[in-house]
């Protein structure tokens, strides 16, 4: 079992930046390859992001390539989401999510463990 808890969130200006942190539990968290998706109202859960278990590769969205790093340090079972220059359409609730296959990372169903989402808001 591996829980999944974010953290970071909040209210910013266009064009402001904003760091999320998922923090997991569990001890094979390192074997995880780890994701960022969100959710606007109304809409569909979006990938964002992801990186694989030892870091060493990373996986961005269009939408958000350029603007958001995905990072995590294993000795403290976190993944983190660095995110610039932030628009009013990344508005979103954030997910953390992980996943124990190396395959269909920008894929929700893939993911086997959740959080319970961040709110971010990105005013004009």
């Amino acid at each position: 079992q591996v829980q999944l808890v974010e953290s970071g969130g909040g209210l910013v200006q266009a064009g402001g930046s904003l760091r999320l942190s998922c923090a997991a539990s569990g001890r094979t968290f390192s074997t995880y390859t780890m994701g960022w998706f969100r959710q606007a109202p109304g809409q569909e859960r979006d990938f964002c992001a992801a990186i694989s278990g030892r870091g060493g590769r990373t996986y961005y969205a269009d939408s958000v390539k350029g603007r958001f790093t995905i990072s995590r340090d294993t000795a403290e079972n976190t993944v983190y989401l660095q995110m610039n220059s932030l628009k009013p359409e990344d508005t979103a609730v954030y997910y953390c999510a992980a996943n124990h296959r190396s395959w269909g990372v920008t894929t929700g169903s893939s993911y086997d463990y959740w959080g319970q989402g961040t709110q971010v808001t990105v005013s004009s």
